[in-house]
């Protein structure tokens, strides 16, 4: 594999598990997280800059989804969360001889590939770390990380402060990227709103349903 490659890590919850802020029936929980799941890997498969997609979860439907878009499926049997999930990828994109990975949220649909192309492009030469923040700056939305190795990752409250000072930490030269799609996630009913007010027809529609 070419060092100068990149992959994409999506942790997946066990979708029956995921969002329970959004007050959703189990039902309408699943559909939803397979609908933004299904929309965040065919925006990476269609990325020019992303070589592989690994799809870490413990539930069988997110890794048929992702098996439809030729992610590599990784079973995470424990699921003890992001952080877990991310160390078990990066040792799969190490063996593949990786140079870098970004890690990527499930529940950001409205990602463009060229959002992707945009969060590359801000990559500097040696080690590096690239953060793009969640909307309301209290999370980690995208990482790039060059090499795969640089750092382990820290998925916590704040968690792009503890990035970037990890980064720092480790003689890496690092960045926090405002990518306005990347950094719309959906984690309360409110974020609902957002996104149905800028997605697509496509999930426009879905979001209807689901709001009924």
């Amino acid at each position: 594999m070419s060092k100068l490659c990149t992959g994409a890590i999506v942790p997946v919850k066990t979708f029956s598990k995921a969002k329970t802020r959004l007050n959703l029936s189990n039902e309408k929980t699943e559909d939803l997280c397979k609908m933004m799941l299904n929309e965040v890997l065919q925006t990476i498969s269609k990325s020019s800059v992303i070589e592989k997609i690994a799809v870490v979860s413990k539930d069988e439907s997110a890794l048929k989804i992702g098996k439809k878009f030729g992610a590599v499926e990784i079973y995470d049997e424990k699921e003890k969360g992001v952080n877990e999930a991310a160390s078990i990828a990066d040792k799969y994109f190490l063996d593949e001889g990786f140079a870098s990975t970004i890690l990527l949220p499930q529940d950001i649909p409205l990602i463009q590939t060229e959002d992707i192309q945009n969060l590359c492009d801000f990559q500097m030469s040696g080690r590096c770390v690239l953060v793009v923040p969640s909307r309301k700056f209290d999370g980690t939305n995208a990482l790039l990380r060059s090499p795969v190795d640089v750092m382990e990752t820290h998925y916590d409250e704040d968690s792009y402060k503890i990035h970037l000072t990890t980064a720092n930490n480790k003689s890496a030269k690092a960045a926090l990227v405002l990518i306005r799609r990347i950094m719309l996630d959906v984690d309360e009913p409110a974020d609902l709103q957002i996104i149905l007010k800028y997605s697509k027809p496509s999930i426009s529609k879905t979001l209807e349903n689901l709001l009924i």
